[in-house]
């Protein structure tokens, strides 16, 4: 299906210019109606994620903080929307230039070109499939502080987050930045640069936020099944759509990514199901549907570039390994109150993902096969420093900007506001108290 030309789709090629040649001409319309209809397809299809992670968050917490992790999830919709059409735009995927950051030739999409560099899409349906990933990064974060974080400071971080974490990891992997020109680390539909980075920063803001009090008042304070399970069927469909709409085009690798990408995740929910059954003796409805996440987490970085049969491996492998670690961090690591498992599930997943890339990218295995001057080893050391570096400047940029917005905004609710449910005591939800 797939052959070693298609190393390079679109999405790819653009990691590997120094600079972005963007035809400025709007007479000159040389986008292909297909592709843009696609891509525009995928784009909304893409923004489901978000209400889908907000579903699924609010499915596994106490009812009475449901409301405020959907509200979060909105806010950060909103704000990150407003700030990557200002200037976060620009930052990723503005003119490459050093390697670090964007150039301000984007800057409030005023001066964006009629097509992309090397596709057939204009920029401006590349700039709004891009927005998809924007805002889905930081939302998936508010699983890890979901029942203590002030409304307040979390919009605070989230947005200084996409500016000052999220822009520059995209524009070092995908808008033709150093990690990928100069290391050749390859990230497909955001295993790194989505997932990783989220998972990272999750786990420093929970360390620094600290444990959770205990539980909420009331009896129907249970966890919602059914709300998980409707958020994950939507995050499953939106992230194959970001899978797909990463081709840039509607060809032979969108459709194999998407495959790549369905099988992973289903291979994750079975494994995880699996898993669960053998250590805990039942298998749960929000179990298999965090294995599938866990699998879709896996996957993001390789869907393109890896063939079915490895899919389903690097599914499995990344579902199993994401179990493992949620009972890890929720057995001796529980000292780090990470609520909803980001990490565990998202950073290690992505991570786990982005590693395997490397051996099965191999023609022999089925992958498109290795770039010019790259093999199987050379590959694996490109993607163990994109991760280690990703890592570090995620770990220490968030430490550092948490306690910045601290000082506006106290990271975290009262005692009593926590203990009574922040949907009531902070967001005055109606029919909150019973």
């Amino acid at each position: 299906m797939m052959t070693k030309r298609h190393l390079m789709p679109p999405v790819a090629l653009l990691t590997v210019l120094p600079t972005i040649a963007i035809a400025q001409d709007g007479r000159i319309d040389v986008a292909d109606s297909g592709d843009t209809a696609w891509l525009l397809a995928a784009a909304v299809l893409s923004f489901l994620t978000v209400p889908g992670i907000a579903l699924f968050h609010a499915g596994r917490i106490h009812r009475r903080n449901a409301g405020s992790v959907m509200l979060q999830c909105l806010g950060i919709m909103a704000l990150v929307s407003v700030l990557w059409v200002t200037v976060g735009y620009t930052l990723a995927f503005g003119q490459a230039s050093g390697g670090w950051l964007g150039q301000g030739n984007a800057w409030m999409l005023m001066t964006l070109g009629n097509v992309r560099g090397d596709t057939a899409v204009p920029e401006s349906a590349f700039a709004l499939f891009q927005l998809s990933f924007a805002v889905l990064a930081p939302a998936l974060m508010t699983g890890a502080w979901a029942e203590r974080a002030r409304f307040g400071w979390v919009m605070a971080f989230a947005g200084m987050w996409s500016l000052v974490v999220y822009a520059p990891v995209a524009h070092w992997i995908w808008g033709g930045g150093w990690v990928a020109t100069g290391v050749g680390t390859l990230d497909w539909a955001g295993g790194i640069v989505v997932n990783l980075t989220a998972g990272v920063s999750s786990l420093a803001v929970a360390a620094m936020l600290g444990r959770r009090k205990g539980q909420t008042k009331g009896d129907n304070a249970a966890p919602s099944p059914l709300l998980a399970l409707t958020g994950g069927a939507l995050l499953w469909i939106g992230w194959l759509a970001m899978i797909g709409g990463s081709a840039l085009a509607a060809s032979d690798d969108a459709a194999a990514a998407i495959i790549a990408g369905h099988v992973a995740a289903a291979a994750g929910a079975l494994v995880w199901g699996l898993l669960e059954r053998m250590t805990a003796g039942t298998c749960s409805l929000i179990g298999v549907a965090t294995g599938a996440v866990a699998g879709l987490a896996s996957i993001s970085a390789g869907a393109g570039y890896v063939s079915p049969g490895a899919a389903i491996v690097i599914g499995a492998i990344g579902g199993g390994a994401c179990y493992f670690a949620t009972r890890l961090m929720r057995g001796k690591l529980a000292f780090v109150d990470d609520a909803l498992g980001i990490m565990a599930v998202h950073g290690i997943g992505g991570a786990v993902g982005a590693a395997l890339l490397a051996p099965f990218l191999a023609e022999r295995l089925g992958g498109v096969g290795y770039g010019q001057g790259m093999n199987a080893i050379a590959q694996v050391v490109a993607q163990g420093v994109g991760i280690t570096v990703v890592t570090a400047w995620a770990a220490v940029a968030s430490v550092i900007l948490a306690v910045m917005a601290s000082i506006v905004f106290p990271m975290r609710v009262s005692e009593e506001t926590e203990s009574l449910g922040l949907d009531i005591a902070t967001h005055g939800a109606p029919g909150s108290r019973d």
